[in-house]
């Protein structure tokens, strides 16, 4: 299985043999470095490799942290199930991916504050007319009386809250450029979150 961590760069398009356009999102993927092995006979009890990304400063590090990495101070520490055998202090970059590959890259969605029910969740409102005032995007009746639920608010009623922020899978995402010297893949479509946005590339491959 093939992976690593990248930021979201922005979008851009990539012309095909064929001369069809395609829109593609830039990913800025910086050498990434193996921490920790993981495996299934070992204390851990399941296979899997430790990746460090960029640099932090240490002061902002617990000492847990600090001792695990060897006082080495990475920005983002992930980890991927995987049968793969990686050495520890080795380092994967861009190249370990190659044109035509299937991906599923994984991040959080932009953050979107506190929204109301049309916005959040597709809501009409109500009607514009017929003496409504100040209420056209209003939820509407949350109770129901002692019907559907007895007069409560029932768990899982879509209301106004907090939006965004989810951590989202895009699956089968073809990658149409590898550039290793600069440390930069393009994939095709478009990837959680805004400019900036740590994501997990992992291969679609169905063994290892």
């Amino acid at each position: 299985m093939k992976f690593i961590l990248a930021k979201k760069e922005g979008m851009t398009r990539i012309f095909g043999e064929d001369g069809r356009a395609r829109a593609g999102t830039i990913l800025k993927t910086d050498p990434i470095t193996v921490t920790q092995m993981k495996t299934k006979d070992g204390k851990d009890a399941y296979s899997a490799v430790q990746v460090g990304m960029g640099v932090r400063k240490t002061k902002n590090i617990s000492k847990a942290v600090l001792g695990h990495t060897k006082q080495k101070g990475y920005e983002a520490i992930r980890e991927f199930r995987t049968n793969n055998i990686a050495e520890v202090g080795g380092t994967i970059d861009a190249s370990t991916f190659a044109v035509g590959d299937m991906v599923r890259v994984s991040g959080l969605t932009k953050g979107k504050g506190f929204a109301g029910v049309v916005k959040r969740h597709g809501f009409h409102g109500g009607p514009r007319s017929h003496g409504q005032k100040h209420s056209e995007r209003e939820a509407g009746s949350i109770g129901g009386g002692g019907g559907r639920a007895g007069g409560r608010v029932a768990k899982g009623i879509r209301m106004a809250g907090r939006m965004g922020s989810d951590r989202v899978t895009v699956m089968n995402l073809k990658v149409l450029v590898v550039d290793a010297k600069e440390g930069k893949l393009i994939v095709s479509g478009a990837v959680p979150g805004r400019r900036g946005t740590l994501l997990e590339v992992v291969s679609m491959q169905k063994n290892g």
